[in-house]
């Protein structure tokens, strides 16, 4: 069996991972999903974007990229939680020995 040729490119990425960032943040503010399902939501946003926008023609590869869009946007937006929330306790910290 021959692994698929996958074409894809920059802007793929790019807007897709955003646009699952920002769906998932929407179904955060408007529905009652509890928190722990949000990274299941993020990867089946992820599969939808590359399976019918991305690479419509080839399912293998839109499920594997699929894959590449939710699990990069769940690490992007935990990699800027713990950012921001690293440089509120520092400024916090600060403020506290002013």
């Amino acid at each position: 069996m021959e692994f698929p040729t996958i074409h894809t490119n920059i802007w793929d990425a790019v807007l897709a991972i955003p646009v699952v960032m920002i769906l998932t943040e929407l179904i955060k503010l408007f529905t009652t999903v509890p928190r722990f399902y949000l990274p299941t939501v993020a990867v089946i946003f992820g599969l939808a974007i590359s399976i019918f926008y991305s690479h419509p023609g080839n399912l293998v590869a839109g499920i594997f990229m699929g894959f590449f869009y939710g699990y990069a946007a769940i690490g992007s937006y935990s990699s800027l939680k713990v950012t921001i929330e690293t440089l509120r306790a520092k400024k916090e910290h600060k403020k506290s020995f002013d």
